[in-house]
């Protein structure tokens, strides 16, 4: 059964992408607005932030806000840059819609802090307020990490911000010990499940850094994940996100982790874990893993499918060959995966997810 709901799928995507468009290699797909299907997250609603915003014309970036620890701190900032030269905000924001795409296809209703990549979307304090009043089952906030203004190789990996406890705000306090520790743990597993190496540096303790200056994490009501995906001062962690593939992983791991926590599958909160010591040196990171020659998927399932299909996709010179590079690499692709692919079609080149 679960051979032939794959292929299935593999047949919707097939007929969708009879109906794209190939630009210079790249799949272009039209924009389709369909409802939310029936799935493992009918019901949940996830509340996402990618951060920063496309164009602060006409903000003060510097205008002091609540940073819910008693003071105020900058309404927002630009964000970082990659090495290779691709914004922070885009990387975001791409990661981001990948993830909406596939929680909505599982279900979930998704809720964005801003509505696209080249306006503004708010301060911080004003995030934090939008998610606390949306009432989701889950907030999830999309960032990555610079650790310098030129390249900086070695320090690598990706981590969860928490709050530094307790929260001036009982409220707050409550939830983001509990509830928003066990959301923050359960995306973390889900990354690292997925072979993306927790951070070396900076003081992060398994993947997670303690720290009281976020106002996401000082403000925000119902449970919230905050993750920095990477360092974008790290050549190698910067060319991973800059890529449709990259992203296409990321947001699969950290959609995982999503559907673990609100599936009830939550790790555990541990909140009085020892605070990070900011004078630790990083360790060395581990080698990178072969890049793989062949495009071969059989006997693939995981988010390793991914990559190598998508390179194929990418390279087709017509509808019509990508359509059978689907019908035949994608049947050893699981539905999850395929659904990630889908993503990337609709949601990285421009339009949604229709599944």
């Amino acid at each position: 059964m679960a051979a032939v709901r794959v292929r299935r799928r593999v047949m919707v995507a097939a007929s969708l992408l009879a109906s794209s468009a190939l630009i210079g290699g790249v799949l272009v797909a039209s924009p389709t607005d369909a409802a939310p299907t029936a799935g493992a997250l009918t019901g949940k609603t996830v509340f996402l932030d990618p951060g920063h915003q496309g164009s602060a014309a006409g903000q003060n970036l510097s205008k002091q806000v609540n940073d819910g620890r008693g003071g105020t701190k900058d309404c927002q900032t630009t964000g970082t840059t990659a090495v290779g030269g691709k914004t922070e905000h885009t990387i975001n924001w791409e990661v981001a819609q990948l993830v909406k795409a596939a929680l909505e296809s599982k279900g979930a209703r998704v809720l964005m802090s801003r509505k696209d990549d080249t306006g503004w979307g708010g301060c911080v304090d004003e995030r934090a307020e939008a998610a606390s009043r949306s009432g989701a089952d889950l907030a999830v906030s999309l960032h990555a990490d610079s650790t310098s203004q030129g390249a900086d190789p070695g320090k690598s990996g990706f981590h969860m911000i928490v709050p530094t406890l307790p929260i001036p705000d009982k409220a707050v306090d409550a939830v983001q010990a509990g509830e928003g520790r066990k959301a923050s743990n359960t995306v973390r597993d889900a990354l690292k499940k997925a072979g993306i190496a927790p951070a070396n540096y900076g003081g992060a303790i398994d993947g997670v850094v303690t720290r009281p200056d976020i106002a996401g994490s000082n403000l925000t009501r119902v449970p919230l994940a905050f993750i920095e995906m990477g360092n974008l001062s790290d050549p190698a962690d910067a060319a991973v996100l800059s890529t449709p593939q990259g992203a296409t992983k990321y947001a699969v791991a950290i959609t995982d982790g999503i559907t673990d926590y609100l599936g009830g599958r939550a790790s555990a909160a541990n909140p009085t874990a020892p605070a990070p010591d900011p004078n630790a040196k990083p360790t060395d990171p581990a080698a990178p893993p072969a890049e793989s020659t062949s495009p071969d998927l059989s006997g693939l399932s995981g988010v390793e499918a991914i990559g190598p299909l998508i390179d194929q996709l990418a390279k087709a010179k017509s509808p019509q060959e990508a359509q059978k590079i689907l019908m035949t690499q994608g049947q050893d692709v699981s539905a999850d995966v395929l659904k990630a692919i889908l993503a990337v079609v609709y949601a990285v080149f421009g339009g949604k997810l229709p599944i």
